[in-house]
């Protein structure tokens, strides 16, 4: 349905879980503290959760009866978020840097990108060297890979090759990762 300004007006997020008077069934099996598992009519669950000021929870609607349990469900919440949060602050995050040359680069060049590899691996990211072959020079072929071969060489202290120098169309491209461990 839209609003008279022709927008549509944001859909409420549906809940994970239904609780309290959300839960339409007559009768379910309910777990939690300080109550005795077993199959409750839903009104005397209802009790319950009031009675220990929590809500009554439905975990497993498929279930038959479905499975419900008291609990603090903003509480719940709130410890999920800060689970999930966690988790993320945990996983890495892999950067890849890309440092280019051409077939017949000199040497002033060459130095100043293995400079900035050596600082891009001691950062603990992953290296994709690679040399792009444009029109003719794609004759040098062989001179790309030494320069590859020589620039892996050269980082050795700071990374390990993962994939050595491959042909892909105009391009011969090596990976190297970090052996620095991100912390």
């Amino acid at each position: 349905m839209r609003n008279n300004r022709g927008y549509k007006p944001r859909e409420e997020k549906k809940a994970a879980h239904r609780i309290n008077n959300l839960i339409r069934v007559p009768e379910v099996r309910l777990v939690g503290e300080n109550i005795e598992p077993g199959i409750y009519k839903i009104g005397e669950a209802l009790r319950f959760a009031e009675e220990q000021e929590v809500d009554l929870v439905e975990i497993s609607p498929n279930a038959e009866p479905p499975v419900c349990k008291l609990m603090d469900y903003g509480k719940f919440l709130y410890e999920q978020k800060k689970r999930e949060k966690m988790l993320k602050a945990k996983s890495s995050q892999v950067v890849i840097k890309e440092i280019r040359f051409g077939p017949q680069t000199d040497e002033h060049d060459y130095e100043f990108k293995k400079k900035n590899a050596i600082k891009f691996l001691q950062d603990g990211a992953k290296l994709k060297a690679f040399v792009f072959f444009k029109g003719r020079s794609i004759i040098y072929k062989e001179q790309g890979q030494i320069l590859l071969l020589r620039l892996a060489q050269e980082l050795e202290e700071y990374g390990k090759v993962e994939q050595l120098p491959i042909l892909e169309g105009k391009r011969m491209i090596m990976y190297l990762a970090s052996k620095k461990k991100i912390k």
